[in-house]
């Protein structure tokens, strides 16, 4: 993996640029928990004091670990309520400077793809706050599989716009989506943890 001061030596024209959002291109890690909280406050009727963990996604785990009882409808409740709240904390979410100036560097002369699990309303939400939706050749949001199964989101990428691995430059900060991009054929080099 090299770091984004090394990518400019392997840039061409055919260079295309995959950017991952959540805690890559826009920190949304903060605006997320707070949109949980506000979320497990309304739907539970809890006062259950719920901390924020720098460098940790609050995700559905995260609740089902905090209230182990928890019902699968009550889980289902407080996630749509959250995507409901994540709105009001828009204000909390930050571009990764890093990112949005390479983006923003070869948005005119690359293709550059948002490639996020990511869902679609929030992704746009987000990216719309941030005026960033026409710096995108292409926004590919999270795909489920049969069953919910995960998917690979980098080779989904490389299926649907017919690219080869080896002209992709990606920008990634999970080391599980970071393991997925090299699944994908995306060489180790051309990873971009910022």
């Amino acid at each position: 993996m090299r770091n984004s001061t090394q990518i400019n030596q392997n840039i061409n024209s055919d260079t295309v640029f995959f950017f991952d959002m959540d805690e890559t291109l826009i920190e949304t890690d903060f605006a997320n928990f707070l949109s949980y909280q506000e979320a497990i406050q309304s739907v539970m009727q809890s006062e259950t004091e719920i901390k924020y963990v720098p460098n940790e996604r609050f995700n559905r785990t995260t609740l089902s670990r905090i209230f182990p009882n928890l019902t699968e409808e009550k889980l289902v409740e407080i996630v749509k309520q959250k995507e409901i709240n994540y709105i009001n904390h828009l204000t909390q979410t930050k571009l990764n400077k890093t990112a949005y100036d390479i983006l923003i560097r070869y948005s005119k002369t690359n293709k550059t793809v948002l490639v996020t699990n990511c869902r679609e309303d929030r992704a746009i939400l987000t990216l719309e706050y941030h005026n960033l939706i026409d710096k995108f050749s292409h926004l590919l949001f999270k795909q489920t599989g049969d069953k919910y199964n995960r998917v690979n989101k980098y080779i989904n990428a490389l299926t649907i716009l017919s690219l080869s691995a080896e002209n992709v430059i990606a920008f990634e900060n999970d080391k599980i989506e970071i393991e997925d991009a090299k699944l994908a054929g995306i060489h180790i080099d051309n990873i971009i943890s910022l």
